[in-house]
């Protein structure tokens, strides 16, 4: 095979492989919708928080969710063992409303994840029926709450997940985060996840999830993914396995999360939940393929081309060259208009995804190799 057949051949298979997630986000970004407005008053409800170090965030967050309208609701925050000064800032919020609780984690047993854990202590503590739990460093609408109900009372589904808007701060964030809309939407086909019961099928977001006490209890709660460092994904799982409806939502309009604060912190964080998602191990070379072919090789396939005036590509190829990157970037130009993301950070995607696939080889090999990760001062066991 001569050079230009071979740069030929990979021309229309970096459009074929980009084609998928192009097809699959126009698909879904109709289907992937935003909480209703609120018809009348929700609640009563236990809105549930599980804190670990996190006292730049904790205020806010609390602030937020008690300034919540048209919803009867109880607040409690879980200090998992903080090192800092988390539980005297819930404590002194919690002196001026008496809606907001203040419980101490207990020590964390063998075999349990820190946050799972401290989300099974709070739903054992809570007083109503409807949960919602939200991650520490999440931020709410005043709405956010009342719609997020009325959308799992108004479903027959039992777990309803919230993706806020990811805000950023270093480089890495800015880099990297918006993926997260990018890979949901393009490598999740919504309409048959809606349809088909298939716990692999299931999608989630851990920084919020709606649901009554009945379905938790009746999917295990975080007890049946106890060692799991991703419930985004495996909490939904185990609904879907216990027969019940999992969905998931935009919340991007009601909510908003700064996940991590320094660009390492996005490294480890991605790095360890690496392997109960994408880079499952069998998922990371179907994924492998799709991302670096669909969206890495047509900018490199194009820099090639404009280097050598495009003298090694046949005309087809050629015109296959310019579908594939418009394909590869256009889902990223649209995503940033809907979720409110960088729009200088679409320029640099092929760039993105590819320290996002590094990053989940890096925890293929670390699992392979049985290391151990760590995260917030606890040592975590190999997935």
């Amino acid at each position: 095979m001569t050079a230009g057949m071979l740069l030929d051949a990979l021309a229309f298979a970096a459009a074929g492989l980009a084609a998928v997630p192009a097809v699959l986000t126009a698909t879904n970004l109709t289907r992937f919708r935003r909480s209703p407005p609120a018809g009348r008053a929700a609640g009563p409800v236990s809105v549930l928080v599980p804190a670990r170090d996190e006292e730049t965030s904790i205020e806010r967050a609390c602030r937020s969710i008690l300034a919540s309208r048209d919803v009867e609701l109880e607040l409690i925050v879980l200090d998992d063992d903080s090192r800092d000064a988390t539980a005297d800032i819930v404590r002194r919020l919690a002196a001026e409303d008496p809606r907001l609780r203040l419980l101490a984690g207990r020590p964390l047993p063998s075999g349990w994840c820190g946050k799972q854990h401290a989300c099974s202590q709070l739903a054992e503590a809570a007083s109503h029926e409807l949960l919602v739990f939200l991650d520490a460093d999440v931020t709410i609408r005043p709405d956010c709450l009342a719609r997020g109900l009325a959308m799992l009372e108004g479903s027959d589904v039992s777990l309803q997940s919230g993706f806020p808007r990811q805000r950023t701060g270093s480089l890495v964030e800015w880099l990297l985060l918006p993926l997260i809309h990018y890979i949901l939407l393009g490598f999740l086909p919504l309409g048959i996840s809606r349809r088909n019961s298939s716990p692999s099928l299931a999608a989630g977001c851990g920084q919020m999830f709606f649901t009554s006490r009945e379905a938790y209890l009746a999917a295990g709660g975080h007890a049946a993914i106890r060692a799991s460092l991703h419930d985004g994904i495996k909490l939904p799982r185990a609904y879907r396995r216990a027969g019940l409806k999992t969905d998931i939502f935009d919340a991007s309009d009601t909510a908003e999360c700064r996940m991590y604060t320094r660009g390492g912190d996005v490294l480890r964080g991605l790095a360890k939940n690496a392997t109960e998602g994408m880079a499952a191990p069998r998922a990371v070379i179907p994924a492998t393929i799709l991302l670096a072919g669909g969206q890495v090789l047509p900018s490199l396939l194009a820099i090639r081309g404009l280097a050598t005036g495009w003298a090694d590509f046949s005309p087809p190829a050629t015109a296959a060259v310019a579908v594939a990157v418009l394909l590869s970037f256009a889902p990223r130009l649209v995503e940033a208009f809907r979720f409110r993301s960088s729009l200088a950070s679409v320029v640099v995607h092929p760039v993105a995804v590819l320290v996002f696939l590094l990053i989940q080889w890096y925890g293929v090999l670390r699992r392979a190799a049985g290391m151990k990760a760590s995260w917030k001062g606890r040592s975590l066991a190999p997935q």
